[in-house]
């Protein structure tokens, strides 16, 4: 059984797509925020409280998402910022990647995967050979996204996520061969 027209993804337009490496405070960066405060209100609000949300999305300075160790892009397709995300420096070596995030009504389009891409590439470029992350244990759908793109779980698969905590991930980055 096929999916409905109207139901289906509409599929990415290479040419209508934008990535745009943008400071912290610029209003491009509004939609990721306020959506992944709803976002984490709805999936975590009963565990950690309705405050929990403004409180993680502000915990770490807009300074360390910036450059030269830091960066935080935001995809806009035809103006409209959908998807994004963003790293900081974890150490020497590592960078964590922090705020991926797909607007909602643009989910099933590969976008978290382009993001992912697209971070990798700027971490590599800025000296970083391995990438850290968390996730939360209500999250599968990241956890799958994770796993399926090179990401070594730091936790027990077969565990209960939610007796886990946050789900940590690494991912040794390759580096382009010097001609």
């Amino acid at each position: 059984m096929t999916a409905e027209p109207h139901l289906r993804p509409r599929p990415l337009d290479p040419a209508s797509l934008a990535v745009l490496s943008l400071p912290m405070h610029d209003a491009r960066v509004r939609p990721l925020l306020d959506e992944l405060a709803v976002e984490y209100d709805t999936r975590y609000g009963d565990l950690f409280g309705r405050s929990a949300a403004a409180e993680e999305l502000n915990r770490y300075p807009a300074a360390e998402f910036e450059e030269p160790h830091g960066a935080l892009l935001i995809i806009q397709e035809d103006g409209e910022s959908i998807a994004g995300g963003a790293f900081r420096r974890y150490d020497e070596t590592t960078a964590e990647l922090k705020r991926i995030w797909t607007h909602s009504a643009h989910r099933r389009r590969g976008l978290a995967r382009l993001v992912l891409a697209e971070l990798e590439a700027l971490a590599a470029a800025r000296g970083y050979t391995r990438l850290y992350l968390t996730t939360g244990p209500r999250q599968p759908e990241a956890k799958h996204l994770y796993l399926s793109t090179g990401y070594q779980a730091q936790f027990d698969l077969d565990a209960d996520p939610e007796s886990i905590g946050p789900l940590a991930f690494t991912k040794e980055l390759t580096t382009a061969p010097k001609d």
